[in-house]
């Protein structure tokens, strides 16, 4: 399962016709270094990755469409048998032809010489001024010295532009073979949720959930997590980036698991939250029905053609009005939501697009009033909360939280495809209802 050479040829043939005389240029991720000379698993810059599979560091590619032989055109490290028996096997130039399909290729150190000649004749440069801070120089060194001729040749690249919004807007509908890896991302990362549920009890640890989780991960192909695992116990839940998971969990407490794996470079993204004892709180059960109708009533609304804010829109009205309900807000719901005043209780926005990366590319707004619509082959998550911290300081004119409400936070998050007719839940595998989080 993988995304063919034919659709990668695809996805350069609509670069390319969107670029016209212009010449793209992508840099290949850094290597990232750990402590001292040991370095993290190497992962590939997303937008490199789509549009030419190639998965090692110090590399270029550049399209040139308007150049007579060569249209796409690969910079990579060349074979060396010393240096690979550290570090492991490289393509090399001539592979990057043969299996990559590139016009041409070079050793990665010929960049400076050979570069020029793809751009002497485009009318603009497009490139992402990324965190390269010495490539970017190159970069803007190369269009510097052909705007000197500019004068006497009557032509030049008159303009950098960023490569992001071409390449944002082709990644954000995904094809049947990027929604292929992304159904497994899914089935493998629901397959860890519920062996978590099953693990998960008094006295366990929160890291051991989480070893459990990433095992699965990997026994079932992952490459590995999609983002650092969440397994947030008690009061923790309420942290929405916690990745300590060092605390041993208690009965009559929560444990909100939010992990998701990464296949063929594809990602899923899940959360639940159940009992670690096998019985909500009144308390908790109370505050588990808001954000599950409040997720199930978000995600009807994940239909072709509405505004992407809809959904989170009617998940932030399900729970203010589910606190009203409880006493922990009061006043009108309208001017609650106006005034943002539940806010200590749901700060963050109900989904966002997933892909090749969790928080995936494309635009959420057109502009300052106008928000993208959901199209088929969108896929999204839809993951709304509720969080009392132990510390949870309410908006003037609200009420105080009593003891019993705090350190209660719950998230439930679900990875939704947009089809023609409606959705899809990819990670519907995993269940959710208040009789399955007791099971």
């Amino acid at each position: 399962m993988g995304i063919e050479q034919q659709e990668y040829r695809q996805r350069q043939r609509e670069l390319m016709s969107k670029i016209g005389r212009g010449t793209a240029i992508f840099r290949s991720a850094p290597l990232a270094t750990m402590h001292n000379d040991v370095e993290y698993t190497y992962r590939q810059e997303s937008s490199f990755y789509y549009l030419t599979g190639f998965n090692e560091p110090e590399a270029v590619a550049v399209f040139a469409p308007h150049h007579e032989e060569h249209h796409y055109i690969l910079f990579v490290q060349p074979k060396d048998p010393e240096q690979e028996t550290w570090t492991g096997y490289r393509c090399g130039v001539e592979a990057a032809k043969e299996i990559y399909g590139a016009d041409e290729a070079y050793p990665i150190a010929e960049l400076n010489e050979k570069l020029p000649q793809y751009l002497v004749n485009s009318d603009r440069i497009y490139y992402h001024l990324g965190k390269d801070e010495k490539f970017n120089q190159t970069i803007i060194a190369h269009w510097q010295r052909l705007m000197q001729g500019y004068q006497k040749l009557g032509t030049a690249p008159l303009a950098l532009e960023d490569t992001r919004p071409l390449t944002f807007a082709m990644r954000l509908v995904k094809s049947p073979g990027e929604i292929a890896l992304m159904r497994q991302a899914a089935k493998i990362s629901a397959m860890a949720h519920n062996r978590a549920r099953e693990f998960a009890q008094p006295g366990v640890y929160e890291y051991q959930v989480q070893a459990e989780i990433e095992h699965v991960f990997r026994k079932e192909g992952a490459i590995g997590i999609a983002y650092p695992s969440i397994v947030a116990s008690g009061a923790n839940a309420c942290i929405l980036h916690y990745i300590e998971n060092n605390r041993q969990m208690q009965d009559n407490e929560l444990l909100l698991v939010d992990a998701g794996c990464s296949y063929g470079y594809y990602n899923g993204d899940i959360t639940r939250t159940f009992p670690v004892g096998g019985k909500f709180t009144p308390e908790q059960k109370a505050l588990y029905e808001i954000v599950l109708e409040a997720q199930l009533k978000a995600i009807e609304e994940v239909q072709p053609g509405k505004p992407y804010n809809e959904f989170h829109d009617l998940a932030v009205c399900v729970i203010v009005q589910g606190l009203l309900d409880l006493g922990l807000l009061q006043g009108d719901l309208t001017e609650i939501i106006q005034e943002e005043k539940y806010k200590p209780f749901y700060m963050h926005r109900t989904g966002h697009w997933l892909g090749l990366d969790v928080h995936d590319v494309g635009l959420y707004k057109h502009d300052a009033d106008t928000w993208q619509n959901l199209t088929p082959g969108h896929i999204v998550t839809v993951e709304p909360g509720i969080y009392i911290s132990p510390n949870i300081k309410p908006a003037e004119g609200q009420p105080e939280i009593a003891e019993q409400w705090k350190g209660i936070g719950i998230r439930i998050e679900d990875d939704l495809l947009v089809t023609s007719n409606g959705h899809e839940v990819l990670t519907s595998d995993v269940p959710k209802s208040i009789a399955d989080m007791e099971n």
